[in-house]
């Protein structure tokens, strides 16, 4: 989620904090682990309450945990396959309990039926995107597409949305319809992503296989 001058100048701040864990026997994966809890109950303490400005900046204080347990593992020597698949994996379920806190407002104290289902649809369309990038992968395909909303974009929109929208219970007028706008927005870049990946993997897919019956025809001749 940060570009490359912020990451490295939060790599610089945080490598002393991943070095005193290390040196506290805490591995990388605890950290993984610790991190996506406090983003969970930071999600589906606050959110389901209206607290968006706290709950945010709950989450925000513990997505910093992505960069400290990639620290230890480079101070370790441990990147792994493991390491990623955990990461890549607990990532889903941080981005599930973030979407599924806006989806439990609006269907409680919220009352919006339909911002709850457009939550809904955020939190499932995020999912099948990244799953559409890594199943193209699993059968060969580099899946060579960036698409309008991925990961980092619908985070951060949605983030800074809600964070922003939290100050109307500190007396900021109208700053409340920044969150519904957000999702929105995620919603309709989430479904243009699917799109492009569809797409993608189909052409690509198309072209492999175009490419191995001529190499068989090449072969048989």
């Amino acid at each position: 989620m940060l570009n490359k001058y912020a990451r490295a100048f939060f790599t610089r701040v945080l490598t002393p904090f991943a070095a005193f864990l290390i040196r506290r026997g805490v591995s990388p994966d605890t950290v993984t682990l610790i991190g996506t809890a406090g983003v969970v109950a930071g999600a589906l303490v606050f959110y389901p309450r209206g607290e968006f400005f706290w709950g945010t900046v709950v989450i925000t204080l513990f997505v910093f945990s992505d960069l400290v347990d990639g620290n230890m593992a480079r101070q370790l020597g441990r990147s792994s396959r493991w390491g990623a698949f955990l990461d890549s994996t607990l990532d889903r379920v941080a981005d599930g309990a973030i979407f599924g806190g806006f989806a439990l407002w609006y269907a409680g104290r919220g009352d919006d039926n339909v911002l709850c289902a457009v939550s809904i649809f955020c939190l499932a369309s995020g999912q099948v995107v990244s799953y559409t990038k890594a199943r193209g992968e699993s059968i060969g395909l580099p899946v060579a597409v960036n698409g309008l909303v991925e990961r980092a974009e619908r985070l951060v929109i949605s983030l800074v949305a809600a964070g922003f929208a939290g100050l109307h219970k500190f007396g900021v007028p109208g700053i409340q319809w920044l969150l519904p706008i957000a999702l929105w927005i995620v919603a309709a870049g989430s479904l243009v992503t699917l799109v492009q990946r569809v797409v993608t993997v189909r052409r690509e897919s198309a072209e492999a296989e175009a490419a191995a019956a001529q190499q068989a025809g090449g072969a048989a001749r």
